[in-house]
């Protein structure tokens, strides 16, 4: 388990709240829907959420205490309840019309007992919308860690290093998502450019994202490490002409109904 600075991740975080208002539009909300935000994070979209159903109710679950704390002190609608609940163990039985999830799922390794979950929470007939990062996600940041990890400096840290992220492709998901009892309507593996205006930003975002490889590194040289991270990514990728730096992702966006 990871500790996630709230406050942290609100500055460091533009792109992934982008994304997931652009996703949550497909989610075709309606006033009266019951839904489940799964890895709520600091509760902003799940608080928009509440926001677009207001004869329904919402809940958030995030794993992270320091995560729902934070939501349930900036965020309050009558009809909004934040838990913390590892979305590898939802309790949940035929509660939910809809289960939203955005860039959440891919801190689990294996996804099966997760949509497993959220099968179980959705009603017959509801749907859910999924986007995580799939297979390939950030492959530049990644080599940029695992090199990092390779130099002498670094090395000792990353003994025995598995990462933790569940970068998967849409083949497998389909399976998994029959083997829950769900039925896709649509899986699919999207690149995207994420966009950071400039190298400051882009290190406060690896400190925010990238806790399986920054985790490793002890506090007082973990500030040391991103930015050399940042450093050899940009040799490699350097920033466009206005000092932006693009990073590679690819997001797993699924659709599918109980």
């Amino acid at each position: 388990m990871y500790r996630w600075n709230p406050e942290d991740y609100a500055r460091n975080s533009a792109g992934q709240e982008v994304w997931a208002r652009d996703l949550l539009a497909g989610l075709k909300l309606r006033p009266d829907d019951a839904v489940l935000d799964v890895g709520c994070g600091d509760g902003r979209i799940t608080a928009a959420i509440a926001d677009r159903v207001p004869q329904g109710r919402v809940v958030g679950v995030d794993l992270s205490s320091d995560m729902i704390g934070h939501a349930q002190a900036h965020h309050h609608r009558p009809n909004l309840a934040f838990r913390r609940i590892d979305a590898q163990n939802l309790p949940f039985d035929a509660e939910f019309t809809a289960v939203f999830s955005n860039a959440a799922l891919h801190w689990i390794k294996d996804h099966r007992p997760a949509l497993a979950g959220i099968a179980r929470a959705l009603k017959p007939g509801g749907r859910c919308l999924l986007e995580m990062g799939g297979h390939g996600n950030g492959a530049g940041v990644i080599a940029a860690f695992e090199g990092l990890a390779e130099e002498d400096e670094w090395r000792w840290h990353f003994t025995d290093f598995e990462s933790s992220y569940g970068f998967h492709d849409a083949e497998s998901y389909r399976r998994w998502l029959g083997e829950a009892g769900l039925h896709p309507a649509r899986v699919e593996s999207v690149p995207r450019d994420m966009v950071h205006t400039g190298r400051e930003v882009f290190a406060g975002w690896l400190r925010t994202a990238w806790h399986p490889y920054t985790s490793r590194v002890p506090a007082d040289r973990r500030d040391r490490f991103i930015d050399a991270a940042a450093g050899r990514y940009l040799a490699a990728h350097p920033p466009d002409a206005s000092g932006r730096v693009h990073v590679a992702m690819v997001r797993l966006q699924v659709e599918a109904y109980r």
